[in-house]
């Protein structure tokens, strides 16, 4: 595999994304698209998030083993909670594939201003310890996950920042269950979103292996990084929250210029 300047830039741009979430725990897959945009040179918006999808996909699925382990995920709720948002996130990706690569941009631009007031935000669990799938609860998780899976799928994203306050909301679980519960849809969306760009030929296979690979090496060392700026994880949550308004502001005003011209 010979490697140009554009791949070394792939590789660095997963192992970015992937260290964010090392050191913070969520957020850091929403700066994958513009990453991929407008620092690798990926000419379409359609192609970066199906390329994506894979690499939220794949680090949700790593970060889930490990709350599994800890007995973080409670399985029903997340399960039903996933299956209903798949077919939200293939609607979802459907429609994404369908709109303007620009306006799509716009759009997502937007979002991650959302996402970076999101993070800003202090989150609180519910006040169950142990969440359970009742009759109460179930419609609402079906259609939480519904709502929350279309928007995953028309991004691109993995939708952390939506399907944990979702859980909390439908269940009052925990905010620890919540996060480890998210990981499975996480997982389940990107995959959705990722499998439906694939059937159209959306996805740059190299570029995945690149970015996904740089994202694994990244996440390795944000992990090691993480124990020691435990203490300081909040302020480095609002700093990143910051840096992803910036560029979500920066995505809405490439984009409307490029509309424009």
């Amino acid at each position: 595999m010979d490697f140009g300047a554009s791949d070394l830039l792939a590789i660095f741009s997963g192992s970015l994304v992937g260290f964010i979430l090392g050191v913070i725990g969520g957020g850091g897959s929403v700066l994958a698209v513009p990453l991929l945009v407008y620092v690798v040179g990926v000419k379409s918006p359609h192609v970066a998030i199906g390329t994506s999808s894979i690499a939220v996909a794949l680090s949700a699925f790593a970060n889930l083993i490990d709350h599994a382990r800890r007995d973080h995920v409670c399985w029903p709720v997340a399960i039903l909670f996933a299956i209903s948002g798949v077919v939200g996130a293939a609607l979802g990706s459907t429609l994404g594939k369908h709109t303007d690569g620009q306006r799509l941009l716009i759009l997502f631009g937007m979002l991650m201003v959302a996402v970076a007031a999101s993070m800003a935000l202090k989150r609180e669990g519910g006040s169950k310890p142990q969440a359970h799938l009742d009759r109460r609860n179930a419609p609402w998780v079906v259609g939480i996950g519904f709502v929350v899976g279309a928007l995953s799928g028309f991004f691109g994203i993995g939708g952390g920042f939506l399907v944990v306050p979702g859980l909390v909301a439908a269940t009052s679980m925990s905010m620890i269950v919540a996060v480890g519960s998210s990981l499975v849809s996480v997982t389940a969306f990107g995959l959705t979103t990722a499998a439906n760009y694939a059937l159209s030929d959306l996805i740059d296979w190299r570029l995945v292996l690149l970015f996904v690979g740089g994202g694994f090496a990244g996440g390795l060392a944000g992990g090691r990084l993480a124990t020691t700026l435990a203490a300081k994880k909040r302020a480095l949550s609002i700093v990143f929250a910051v840096v992803v308004a910036a560029v979500g502001v920066y995505v809405v005003v490439r984009g409307i210029v490029n509309l424009m011209g």
